[in-house]
């Protein structure tokens, strides 16, 4: 936590002294610094849901519907998050606006934006002849945003596991 705010403080510091002078800094390029407000998804989780909790935690905690609906569970108050569980266990979020990465990027984000914010985003492409979308996958250890693209903007968001996210990309999905 103590190094949270250390990196927060320094990234209002170099704010302030960039708006003193007139120009914009970058945003940071960590998943796991930024923004940290109610509609951010960082490579950690979302607001108090956390990458390898359990479905029977979540619902206990009132967080996960107790029912699925139609293409699996709900997670209470996130409508724009999708839940991806293997094994009892969340691994992979899917966001949709108002969510957003620390960075900003969310569904809509143009790609020259996303390579800006994550330079060192690796480029993923979609097989020829499917209808699949290529990526860029911004991976910190074992986490990752993967962003879904069509070559102009981001029209996928998922965040979570690298291991998983990997293998979305490489086998695709379904209709859910």
């Amino acid at each position: 936590m103590k190094a949270r705010k250390t990196v927060l403080i320094g990234w209002l510091v170099v704010a302030l002294v960039a708006s003193a002078s007139g120009s914009t800094p970058a945003p940071p390029t960590s998943g796991n610094t930024g923004s940290f407000g109610p509609d951010v998804v960082h490579l950690s989780g979302v607001r108090n849901i956390e990458f390898g909790d359990t479905e029977t935690e979540l619902t206990r905690r009132g967080v996960l519907e107790p029912e699925p609906a139609s293409c699996g569970p709900n997670l209470n108050g996130l409508a724009t998050v999708g839940p991806v569980f293997d094994h009892d266990r969340l691994v992979l979020m899917w966001v949709s606006p108002p969510m957003h990465t620390p960075e900003g990027v969310t569904v809509g984000t143009p790609v020259n934006t996303v390579h800006a914010r994550y330079p060192t985003a690796t480029e993923l492409t979609a097989p020829q002849g499917t209808y699949r979308f290529d990526g860029l996958m911004a991976q910190e250890g074992d986490r990752a945003f993967l962003f879904l693209h069509d070559g102009r903007v981001v029209r996928k968001t998922i965040a979570g596991y690298a291991d998983y996210a990997h293998k979305l990309f490489d086998e695709g999905f379904g209709l859910c």
